[in-house]
C-alpha cells in the first residue's frame, strides 16, 4: 500500500495517508479516449469499472436536461470509485487528493452525485455528498 500513498497533508488530523488509484486505473485510457473523440458510451461499454466515463455521462444527462439519467450515471460512477479506492487501500476515510489525475474522475462522479441529488430534492444525499468531498480534497469546496 505504500506505492499509493503521499505525505501526509498538514490538514490531516487524523493522520490517515492519502489515497491514490493507480496509474493504470481505466480512467487513464477513457481519458485518452475522450481527447480522441470516442464516443462516451463505447467507452463505458468498453471500460465499465471507470468513473471518468460515468461521470462524463452523467455531465452530458444534465447538459440534456436528464437529471434522473445523470444521478444513474453519477451514482454508478460513484459506487466504481468505491470499488477502486477500496482495491487501493482506502478503508473509509482520509484523503483522496484531486491533485492525483487518477482520483479525478472518482470525485467528478462524486461532485456530481451531489449535484444531481439537490436537483432531484435529496438533500441528505447531497449534504453527505459535501462532507464526503471536504474530507476526500477540501481544495474541491473552495
Amino acid at each position: 500500500m505504500a506505492e499509493n500513498t503521499l505525505p501526509v497533508a498538514a490538514n490531516n488530523l487524523l493522520g490517515i495517508p492519502p489515497t491514490l488509484l493507480p496509474e493504470d486505473h481505466p480512467d487513464t485510457e477513457v481519458s485518452s479516449g475522450l481527447e480522441a473523440g470516442t464516443d462516451l458510451r463505447e467507452l463505458a461499454a468498453r471500460f465499465p469499472s471507470s468513473s471518468l466515463v460515468w461521470a462524463e455521462l452523467a455531465r452530458e444527462a444534465l447538459e440534456d436536461e436528464d437529471v434522473i439519467a445523470a444521478y444513474a450515471f453519477a451514482r454508478t460512477g460513484y459506487h466504481r470509485g468505491l470499488d477502486a479506492l477500496r482495491r487501493a487501500g482506502w478503508r473509509g476515510q482520509g484523503p483522496i487528493p484531486a491533485s492525483h489525475a487518477p482520483n479525478r474522475g472518482f470525485l467528478h462522479a462524486l461532485a456530481l452525485l451531489g449535484e444531481t441529488s439537490s436537483r432531484i430534492g435529496d438533500e441528505e444525499e447531497a449534504e453527505r455528498v459535501r462532507s464526503f468531498l471536504a474530507e476526500a480534497d477540501p481544495t474541491l469546496l473552495a
